[in-house]
């Protein structure tokens, strides 16, 4: 799995996928997610594959643990490097997820989310009635993730500290809420530049739409990618 930006194909159409991928002549770390996967299917992984680029399949799958077992041994047919699940299900739930997706693909990786990086403090609180700190919340879900077998964690950079001096170097640390310096935070609330990412631990960072929806995503994508690799 490529240690690369990960580049999320926030998009609705294949169409529009292509297009933006035919500007690059490089291998990519790309997400798929609901929006992208729900209107395309499957058929448009493939394609991706077929240009060398690897896939964070990022469909959060959060249900009874039969049904996350049937869906991620469905999901691991597919010629996908990354997926998750919500640590919010329990440990059943994700080591039904885990016992599913080995039975086609066991070098898939995966990954629970913590809480999202769209989540404050307050909602925290007041909406899923959470009465920890949002660092006390991500790291029990990280520590429930990892004793359930599973790869590592979503979670914002900001705890991504906390969870590598906890839980190890080794323990993936996905972080979405990455913004360039004087770049929009736009619906993110706990957000670091690449560059402080790495500091903090994460293993992996996702970036969308400071590449996606600038005017040169190539120069824009670069420009993240030496602050990412140093």
């Amino acid at each position: 799995m490529k240690n690369l930006p990960i580049i999320a194909l926030d998009f609705d159409s294949t169409e529009a996928v292509n297009q933006f991928l035919d500007q690059f002549n490089e291998p990519l770390f790309v997400k798929i997610g609901m929006e992208l996967f729900y209107q395309t299917g499957p058929q448009l992984i493939a394609s991706i594959k077929d240009r060398g680029h690897d896939i964070f399949l990022d469909l959060k799958l959060h249900d009874i643990p039969n049904t996350v077992g049937k869906a991620m041994e469905g999901l691991s047919k597919l010629n996908v490097d990354l997926v998750n699940v919500h640590a919010a299900g329990g440990s059943e739930m994700m080591k039904q997820a885990l016992n599913g997706l080995q039975k086609h693909n066991p070098n898939i990786k995966l990954i629970a989310v913590t809480q999202l990086t769209s989540t404050t403090e307050t909602m925290l609180h007041n909406e899923q009635n959470i009465q920890t700190s949002i660092e006390e919340a991500v790291l029990n879900y990280a520590t429930l993730a990892q004793s359930s077998g599973l790869d590592g964690i979503v979670c914002s950079p900001l705890e991504a500290e906390l969870v590598k001096q906890e839980l190890g170097n080794d323990f993936l640390k996905v972080t979405p809420g990455i913004r360039p310096k004087d770049a929009s935070s736009d619906d993110q609330k706990r957000i670091t530049t690449p560059e402080d990412a790495k500091k903090l631990g994460s293993t992996h960072i996702v970036v969308g739409r400071p590449i996606t929806k600038s005017e040169n995503p190539v120069a824009s994508y670069h420009k993240i990618k030496e602050s990412w690799l140093g």
